[in-house]
């Protein structure tokens, strides 16, 4: 089963991976932008050749595209093709109407389509936050709620109990804030994989892929499964833990960073570069790479989350690489040299 997740079926029945048909769709994104320059025409040609689900899956991109010529006054294809003009749509908001236009009419694999379901489910929360963006926010109980990038969650407050849904993301969230009075309805935070009860308390809660982070900043919580007959666990200030539906594992003590978001920074302490870019890509529009090569190079120190352009342009006076920048919003880290 897991091998469907990400994998879709092309007319032609072959199986490929989601991530082929993202490359695929990336390149088309790239080379209707007018930005690719001999380099990367050889790149995209040299793609095509290294496997023969890359030429079956452009093969499928220029089938699309040649249908949707005799459509080009279309809004899918003026959003595709309007590049640098005023007022046209951001190169992220195009990459992600090419795969909607090249992918979204076939057969997708659970994980790809859970995927773009969780997407539509963020567009339509009651609160969200961009990439990049923070949200500070004050509930009607005087709850304080932090969102971090790319966060989206649903607020549900009845005469019975509170309740926080975290559609995506990470939040922090903060009882009993200012001069509200005690509020004596459970708060409780639902992800994907259980729910968090407030014990009156500062912590935070991250919505990963197939788990659910949760982070004791003060006092306690109580984490229990999906899974009914799992059983909840008691966290206290100082303890983490990543859970899933079916159980709750023993804390281990919490990262001394962890809020070092809400504050507008990225710590990293002695943290492989790989996994450093893999928390940085979140806050940033477009795509990150970094050569297997180097991945595994580590770095600490304290960066601006305000500039992260910034932080990428310091990664060679600390390391021993380069970034190589395709256009704006595409950058690959590759030794130096």
């Amino acid at each position: 089963m897991a091998a469907l997740r990400d994998t879709l079926t092309l007319p032609s029945g072959r199986v490929i991976s989601r991530a082929t048909a993202d490359a695929a769709a990336d390149w088309l994104t790239l080379l209707m932008s007018g930005e690719a320059g001999d380099k990367q025409q050889q790149q995209w040609r040299l793609w095509r050749q290294a496997h023969a689900d890359h030429e079956a899956a452009w093969q499928h991109v220029e089938s699309v595209m040649g249908r949707m010529k005799s459509l080009e006054r279309a809004p899918a294809y003026a959003a595709l093709s309007s590049y640098g003009a005023d007022g046209r749509p951001s190169l992220v908001a195009r990459r992600r109407a090419t795969r909607l236009l090249l992918w979204g009419g076939m057969a997708v694999g659970a994980g790809w389509a859970a995927s773009r379901s969780d997407a539509w489910q963020a567009n339509v929360a009651d609160l969200r936050s961009a990439t990049g963006q923070q949200r500070n926010l004050t509930l009607e109980d005087g709850t304080r709620l932090t969102l971090n990038t790319r966060s989206a969650v649903n607020v549900r407050y009845d005469g019975n109990e509170r309740r926080i849904q975290l559609v995506t993301g990470e939040i922090m969230i903060a009882t009993r804030h200012g001069s509200f009075p005690p509020d004596p309805r459970p708060l409780r935070v639902t992800t994907a994989e259980g729910s968090i009860r407030s014990l009156g308390t500062r912590f935070i809660v991250r919505q990963r892929a197939g788990s659910t982070g949760v982070t004791v900043l003060e006092s306690a919580v109580e984490v229990a499964p999906g899974n009914g007959t799992a059983n909840a666990r008691l966290l206290h200030a100082g303890e983490q833990v990543e859970f899933n539906r079916d159980a709750v594992p023993a804390p281990r003590p919490a990262d001394e960073h962890a809020d070092a978001w809400a504050r507008g920074q990225l710590v990293a302490d002695d943290q492989r570069l790989g996994d450093f870019l893999a928390e940085l890509e979140r806050y940033r529009s477009g795509f990150l790479r970094v050569d297997p090569v180097v991945a595994s190079l580590r770095l600490s120190g304290v960066f601006p989350l305000a500039d992260t352009d910034r932080i990428l342009a310091t990664l060679p006076s600390v390391l021993p690489v380069r970034v190589q920048w395709r256009t704006r919003y595409w950058a690959t880290v590759l030794p130096a040299g």
